[in-house]
């Protein structure tokens, strides 16, 4: 297995997280899954700063302006975007999943996915030895099958983690 070397440091992670119009901007990248023009963007910022859809003038142009001028070129800059002022194009690039390794990714219920799969394992190892040392119930069943339900749990939870993160995976998995 080859280690990456240009992973992005941490405290450069961490300046790109300390502004929230920028986490709301990766955010919203990374739920479209694709290029995006600057003015989707700004839309979907203000829409997502406002509550409102779609967003005031007033706001998708302040958003607009401070993508323009601070935000987008910072992210460029640090390579977590892919940035064509020509075409006014924006997409995330394969750094951005250095950033994405510091925000934690909310399952559809709204606990993280760490939070889920270690409920799992808690869960699951409890079963196992409750059926191991003979527990009323628990016990009526082979612990090699709730050894093989748990493994099932964890099969569907990495699946439904795959599909909600499906875009962001596809885009890893392309060629560049």
């Amino acid at each position: 297995m080859k280690l990456r070397t240009d992973v992005l440091p941490a405290e450069q992670v961490y300046t790109i997280l300390a502004n929230e119009r920028r986490r709301r901007a990766i955010e919203q990248l990374r739920s479209v899954g694709g290029p995006v023009s600057v003015n989707e963007l700004s839309t979907l910022v203000a829409g997502r700063e406002t509550g409102e859809s779609p967003p005031p003038k007033r706001c998708r142009e302040s958003v607009y302006t401070s993508l323009v001028q601070t935000h987008l070129p910072k992210l460029a800059d640090a390579g977590v975007i892919t940035y064509d002022r020509d075409s006014q194009t924006i997409e995330l690039s394969r750094r951005a999943r250095d950033v994405r390794l510091y925000t934690e990714i909310l399952a559809p219920g709204g606990a993280t996915w760490s939070e889920i799969y270690r409920a799992l394992a808690v869960a699951s190892l409890l079963v196992v030895l409750a059926a191991l040392l003979d527990a009323p119930l628990v016990s009526a069943v082979d612990p090699v099958l709730w050894t093989s339900l748990a493994l099932g749990a964890f099969a569907a939870a990495s699946a439904v983690q795959l599909w909600v993160n499906r875009f962001s995976v596809l885009r890893q998995l392309r060629p560049r």
